[in-house]
């Protein structure tokens, strides 16, 4: 079959699957679980569909999102757009070592069990600590108070043998990539990541010039809060935490992907070498389903993964709390990056479950997009 051939083979199929991604994102705006929506799905060098849907808020005459230009509160994407990614360029640059003790960078986390924890360790989620403390209740805003809460915490594992999703271990990692850096984490991420990768609207911290491009993702007192973080251990560390508090738009996390796909090739050249990106997509032998910063499709579960059923094994991401998604498919040469605000106001009794759902169908109605037809060494050309 000639390339032509198959392209009008692959057409009405793209098009049908461009009808089941819209159809996958307003069903959730259909049975309450956001307001608002926003996709964008492409390659390496593409863009290959975008569009907004619903609103920012239940009030339809709220404005409607933007792919390019609406700001969204990304929750634990933060880990791996800040935290990770600007610890993935330390390492790149001999700056940082994955496998020495925590304690060389942060020496009050020492004693015990806890002297045996790695930088690589609260990268995977195998350091033992706690999956979640709601510190902010004790630090009463204080900044220096939540420091001294994290650093008390005890671990419940022992170091390296098993692996619990964590917000405290990303905390800590983002207090790591400081010391490093002399520099406080957003200065570190604008600089060694959003920078040199023409990341240019993302950011900590909302200012009250582009609150109105915010969607909100939370209320207070019956309000919309457009731009002030929805989790509230990050919002007690001053908006600016390891874990959560960036807010970006699809474009730039669009642009973001696109590298992991380029081996580590920015806009401008090398960002990071190919082996160290190789580095932080391997798993440690107790890690589970967890690279380094990112997570794994788990195809063996109950339910359905939220990365889809068609998705490839080489496959990677992440999702936040606030209910937003990015995953990255190599074999693909395929990128999904999916912002709702879930945690605004839903109407649905259950709106975790139900946005899991959606992303199950709309991660398959993505992959449908790819023309498999073609040969995979000319995937990017089809």
């Amino acid at each position: 079959m000639t390339m032509v051939a198959m392209l009008a083979a692959a057409a009405p199929a793209a098009a049908q699957s461009f009808t089941m991604v819209d159809d996958a994102v307003q069903a959730g705006i259909r049975e309450g679980l956001y307001p608002g929506a926003v996709v964008m799905i492409g390659r390496r060098d593409s863009i290959l569909y975008t569009r907004g849907y619903g609103h920012f808020t239940w009030n339809p005459s709220s404005r409607v999102p933007d792919p390019d230009s609406t700001y969204w509160d990304i929750a634990s994407i933060t880990k791996v757009v800040a935290t990770a990614a600007s610890a993935m360029r330390m390492v790149d640059q001999g700056k940082l070592d994955l496998d020495a003790p925590v304690r060389r960078y942060l020496p009050r986390f020492s004693g015990g069990l806890k002297n045996q924890v790695t930088v690589r360790m609260l990268l995977d989620h195998t350091s033992g600590l706690k999956s979640y403390v709601p510190l902010y209740r004790k630090a009463r805003r204080s900044r220096s108070r939540m420091i001294d809460l994290l650093y008390a915490q005890p671990l419940v594992r022992a170091p390296g043998d098993s692996a619990e999703y964590s917000d405290l271990n990303a905390m800590l990692l983002g207090m790591v990539v400081e010391r490093v850096a002399g520099a406080s984490l957003d200065k570190v991420a604008r600089r060694e990541v959003w920078d040199p990768l023409g990341m240019e609207q993302t950011r900590f911290r909302i200012p009250a010039r582009l609150k109105p491009r915010t969607v909100p993702s939370g209320i207070w007192r019956g309000q919309p809060v457009p731009g002030d973080v929805n989790d509230q251990n990050a919002a007690a560390m001053g908006g600016v935490a390891g874990h959560a508090g960036v807010f970006t738009t699809a474009r730039d996390l669009s642009r973001f992907a696109q590298v992991w796909l380029r081996d580590g090739m920015g806009p401008d050249g090398v960002w990071v070498r190919p082996a160290t990106v190789r580095t932080f997509l391997s798993k440690s032998p107790n890690s589970g389903s967890r690279l380094l910063g990112w997570d794994t499709p788990e195809f063996d579960g109950e339910e359905p993964s939220i990365f889809g059923t068609l998705i490839s094994k080489a496959a990677y991401g992440h999702t936040g709390f606030t209910g937003t998604q990015v995953w990255i498919d190599p074999t693909n040469d395929l990128f999904l990056v999916f912002l709702t605000n879930r945690a605004f106001d839903p109407k649905a009794r259950d709106s975790l479950k139900g946005l899991k759902a959606i992303r199950t169908s709309l991660s398959d109605a993505a992959i449908r997009l790819v023309p498999h037809a073609c040969g995979q060494e000319l995937i990017s050309n089809c």
